[in-house]
């Protein structure tokens, strides 16, 4: 049996959305998002939180940080988040260089998952709520390639599986499949169940 997992780097991600963070301004905070009941603020407070939920995760440091679900109560920012974010984003592509990070299981959010599907889900994460961040602000957002690559093929499986059935509907809404000649970053965006084309009113 073959279980060889293909190992890849945070870093790339974790760094563009620390540049989008550094672009944020205070009037932007109650800006509206593609997540319909989170403003600016509140999307910045769920990556602080998920960035510290999957770094711990990857350490394998199981306790309240990893236990709790993410829609437990409304994301609540911390007034450091300025010079928290961007350390903690490089701290959790950090932990995920380590190779013990991907052995075995861990836990997140409450669920316990393999090393390498929560890896995964993290890039995922920060990638997509990158997005949202730029999306409201009026950023530009080229995440790399292969960073692209990880979170189409970890969202693109259950919209393919569903076929001619509705998707399961995500948290934003159901995945919205886009032609093969679609950019690759607004492929991505329209399976996390957002409108690529969205704007700011």
């Amino acid at each position: 049996m073959n279980t060889k997992v293909d190992l890849f780097d945070l870093g790339p991600a974790c760094l563009r959305v620390a540049g989008v963070v550094d672009g944020i301004r205070d009037e932007h905070l109650a800006g509206p998002t593609p997540c319909p009941a989170y403003t600016v603020r509140e999307v910045l407070g769920h990556l602080v939180g998920l960035t510290v939920a999957f770094r711990d995760a990857a350490r394998k440091e199981l306790g309240p940080t990893t236990d709790t679900p993410p829609g437990a109560a409304l994301p609540v920012l911390v007034d450091n988040w300025r010079e928290l974010l961007p350390r903690q984003l490089d701290e959790l592509a950090a932990a995920w260089r380590a190779p013990e990070a991907w052995q075995g299981a861990t836990r997140v959010g409450g669920v316990d998952l393999p090393g390498e599907v929560t890896a995964a889900v993290a890039l995922n994460e920060v990638l997509i709520h990158g997005w949202d961040l730029a999306r409201s602000t009026g950023q530009e957002y080229a995440p790399d390639e292969a960073s692209l690559q990880v979170s189409y093929g970890m969202l693109a499986p259950a919209a393919e599986a569903a076929g001619s059935e509705p998707a399961p509907e995500g948290p934003f809404g159901p995945p919205v499949v886009l032609p093969a000649d679609a950019p690759l970053l607004d492929r991505v965006i329209g399976l996390s169940g957002r409108d690529p084309g969205w704007r700011p009113a």
